[in-house]
């Protein structure tokens, strides 16, 4: 099981993720009670019956889905989980700024899948405040070395609005 860290400190993970077994339809997956955090497809596929049986509702993206897909649900989301299968696959970035900048999406935006100490500084700064570590990490480490690796940074962000040369002034 994934370690989460949330708001910079350990947490514990209340929502469990839907996952269609090989062969299943969104369409037909039996949508289990409590806080799930939906497959995209599922979402797309059965939208108002998730909405009429869930209070709490997370969705879970992948890189290749379009978050202008879902701007206009984005105020039924308590979560939304932005999925980066390899290291080396960046598009969650792009996902993560698009929903707090563009759509000023205000949830807990989470990282999934392969989330490692070295990335939490750069999530932070797109907008992401839950990171769910892969299983072997070092939950208490990642929080000691993942968000202070520069003391100051230059260029504005999401959690920065201001460049350097303007908090200098």
């Amino acid at each position: 099981m994934a370690q989460l860290i949330k708001n910079q400190t350990v947490a514990v993970d209340a929502w469990k993720t839907l996952e269609l077994a090989e062969g299943e339809t969104p369409e037909a997956v039996v949508l289990p009670a409590g806080d799930i955090i939906f497959p995209f497809a599922v979402w797309q596929a059965r939208k108002a019956e998730i909405i009429s049986c869930h209070k709490r509702i997370g969705l879970l993206l992948q890189p290749d889905e379009r978050v202008e897909e879902v701007a206009a649900d984005l105020d039924y989301f308590i979560v939304i989980a932005v999925n980066f299968p390899k290291f080396v696959d960046g598009r969650g970035y792009s996902t993560a700024s698009l929903l707090r900048q563009r759509y000023n999406y205000q949830g807990e935006l989470r990282a999934v899948g392969d989330v490692l100490h070295d990335q939490l500084f750069f999530m932070q700064r797109v907008g992401f405040d839950a990171y769910a570590l892969k299983d072997e990490k070092n939950a208490v480490y990642a929080l000691e070395a993942g968000f202070s690796p520069f003391s100051d940074t230059y260029q504005t962000s999401t959690s920065q609005p201001q460049p350097h040369f303007r908090r200098r002034a």
